[in-house]
């Protein structure tokens, strides 16, 4: 007798991603790998300055993060801005060839990967409770 296949989950609703990778191979892999573990959309930008207009006019649930991109070493900073914009910002993962040159209050945003990384990793880390940003641990602080 053949065994049931087990049903495809993943800990919790991907939504909708954002990649930021300059990279257009990587990209489209990370896209689809998001894309069959459940993302309801995976939007794919290849420099700072496209995800930064991006992000004014879209709520993403998750950004994938190329830190060291052609337009800027310090990709980072899209983490630093969404942290501050409400009460929900997405969950950060930052992927990176460098994970030492993340400042540590930036890289404690979100999740780490260091490439090259398996997209099961990718999809956990895309998947997983968002972290507690910078902002809101010094409110907490300073309540």
């Amino acid at each position: 007798m053949a065994r049931p296949k087990a049903a495809k989950s993943t800990p919790r609703e991907i939504g909708e991603v954002l990649v930021v990778e300059d990279d257009a191979l990587l990209a489209l892999d990370i896209e689809q790998a998001l894309l069959d573990a459940g993302a309801r959309s995976v939007r794919l930008c290849p420099s700072t300055s496209e995800a930064l207009a991006l992000l004014r006019d879209h709520r993403f649930d998750a950004i994938v993060l190329d830190v060291h991109l052609a337009d800027r070493s310090d990709g980072w900073a899209i983490a630093e801005l969404v942290d501050s914009v409400g009460p929900r910002p997405p969950r950060i993962v930052f992927s990176t060839g460098a994970p030492q040159e993340i400042p540590e209050g930036i890289a404690e945003l979100g999740t780490v990967l260091a490439k090259p990384y398996h997209p099961r990793e990718l999809v956990r880390a895309v998947a997983a409770p968002r972290k507690r940003g910078l902002i809101a641990r010094l409110r907490r602080i300073r309540a």
